[in-house]
């Protein structure tokens, strides 16, 4: 594999603490996939096919109804690792993974994932982990949902995307990759009320615009905005 990419695979926070030789196992079973623009990993339905870790570009996890209205839970972008809940529940994916630009894909097959399972039970207990993770995030933007405003709740989704929803040992780049009519659709709200708060932020010297970017140029404000208490705005 390729150093840049395990040097990104060790600043995932799941993947850095696997015991060694649980590592070694998905760096030498793993298969590295190139996609296009638009491409599909997994749709909603697929049976279970793998794990999968982001090495390049960005992924759009969410739905697309027949209808073509679209909604969207999460950017994954590198180094996140997704595809882990129907290995889980054994149940068909329960949403879409269709890349938002050339993307690189770290797979590790189903077959490898049952065979190191077979020969280590424990580790179920690291999948449990990645699980409970996005779990944990799913119940802070629920509560953010009934308590903040949306200027606050704003701030913490940025914060999420850079921190890749806790994925990072550490932030290493300001840049999120994304529409503002997406950030609407994972708020869901409006992209007028999106636009209008960006705009603010970046009056306030918090963050700078570009088309389909946002850079972060003060994270200490962003994250004081997202933990602020106050009452939410109705």
């Amino acid at each position: 594999m390729d150093q840049h990419y395990l040097k990104q695979l060790y600043n995932n926070v799941w993947f850095s603490k696997l015991p060694l030789h649980f590592q070694d196992y998905l760096i030498t079973h793993s298969s590295i996939h190139s996609l296009e623009k638009d491409q599909a990993v997994f749709y909603t339905g697929d049976h279970f096919d793998g794990l999968y870790a982001v090495l390049d570009g960005s992924i759009r996890l969410g739905y697309i109804d027949i209808e073509g209205n679209q909604a969207v839970s999460a950017i994954v972008e590198p180094i996140m690792w997704f595809g882990e809940i129907s290995l889980v529940d054994q149940q068909p994916r329960s949403h879409d993974a269709i890349c938002m630009q050339n993307s690189t894909i770290l797979q590790i097959h189903a077959s490898e994932i049952d065979k190191l399972i077979q020969q280590h039970p424990e580790f179920w207990f690291h999948i449990a982990q990645l699980t409970s993770q996005k779990l944990r995030f799913a119940f802070m933007e629920l509560i953010s949902i009934q308590t903040h405003n949306i200027q606050q709740r704003l701030a913490q989704r940025l914060l999420f995307i850079l921190n890749g929803y806790g994925n990072h040992l550490r932030i290493e780049n300001s840049h999120i990759h994304l529409s503002q009519e997406q950030l609407a659709q994972m708020l869901v709200c409006s992209r007028q009320t999106i636009n209008q708060e960006l705009q603010h932020l970046e009056k306030q010297g918090i963050l700078k615009l570009a088309f389909k970017r946002i850079e972060i140029l003060d994270h200490a404000r962003l994250h004081a905005l997202a933990h602020e208490r106050s009452s939410k705005k109705i």
